[in-house]
């Protein structure tokens, strides 16, 4: 599983005040912490005023750069504000986030075009979220032509069929699950992401809810997701759907993870 670590985000009350006070420790910190827990990514998302946006992404990427060589994942709903962070980034990372909405797209994909940098691409335009699979498979279709513009490997690209709440979908996550299938058995080796958060909004003891979707959209071809690495259960949900989907050879991967500590009883 890619692991893009959500902690670093403007729109937490403690990072926000943490960025309004100058708190260089704690963002230090909960970077430190994201690699410890063997995060791919470190996501690093300021949401702040548009004016201050880019030197606020300036300043938290410097901070998490002094202790980490982690990989930055640049998040913002400006396709040029992440395009600008870019340049502060000491080694090729992801952008986090374009669609078919707007522009953003044409602004990101011919800068990345030539890079290792890689992308999450979220399956919106401008006429807002698809409701129905088959207009979020018509979205993916346009999203592809605009990569393939641009010689961009699938490989780079992370799709994320955008995961709602479960307590107002008509069918669970049928639909969901159906738009992931289908982007697989069109692009092998394309990732699919998104927020696994997103499902339990508004529901009780959310983390069961997590834990659930994550195995279940495992089985579909999630392969990349943003939440918390340091959250140990999902972790060891992880890699043991990993070692029954056939992923992990003789589970060596969970028997490590569990020796390294990453999830399981807190090592003494």
């Amino acid at each position: 599983m890619i692991i893009i670590g959500e902690k670093i985000n403007g729109s937490i009350p403690s990072v926000a005040k943490a960025i309004a006070e100058k708190d260089a420790e704690l963002i230090k910190h909960l970077a430190k912490i994201q690699t410890e827990a063997n995060a791919t990514f470190i996501d690093v998302c300021a949401s702040v005023e548009d004016d201050i946006e880019v030197e606020t992404m300036k300043w938290l990427i410097d901070l998490v750069q002094e202790v980490t060589d982690t990989p930055i994942a640049v998040d913002s709903p400006n396709p040029r504000v992440c395009v600008e962070a870019m340049k502060f980034c000491n080694k090729p990372g992801l952008i986090n986030s374009i669609s078919m909405e707007g522009d953003k797209a044409q602004v990101v994909l011919p800068v990345i075009a030539d890079t290792e940098w890689e992308v999450c691409a979220l399956l919106c335009d401008d006429t807002g979220i698809p409701q129905t699979a088959e207009k979020r498979l018509s979205v993916f279709a346009d999203l592809m032509a605009e990569v393939k513009k641009y010689n961009i490997d699938p490989s780079r690209i992370h799709i994320d069929p955008l995961i709602e709440m479960l307590c107002t979908a008509e069918d669970g996550i049928n639909m969901v699950t159906s738009v992931m299938q289908e982007i697989k058995k069109q692009y092998p080796t394309i990732h699919i992401t998104g927020a696994v958060s997103n499902i339990s909004f508004n529901l009780p003891v959310r983390k069961i809810l997590n834990q659930a979707f994550t195995v279940l959209s495992m089985n579909s071809g999630l392969d990349s997701a943003i939440f918390d690495p340091t959250n140990r259960d999902l972790i060891g949900m992880i890699y043991a759907t990993e070692a029954m989907l056939g992923m992990d050879d003789y589970c060596m991967e969970y028997i490590s993870a569990y020796r390294d500590g990453l999830f399981g009883p807190p090592q003494k």
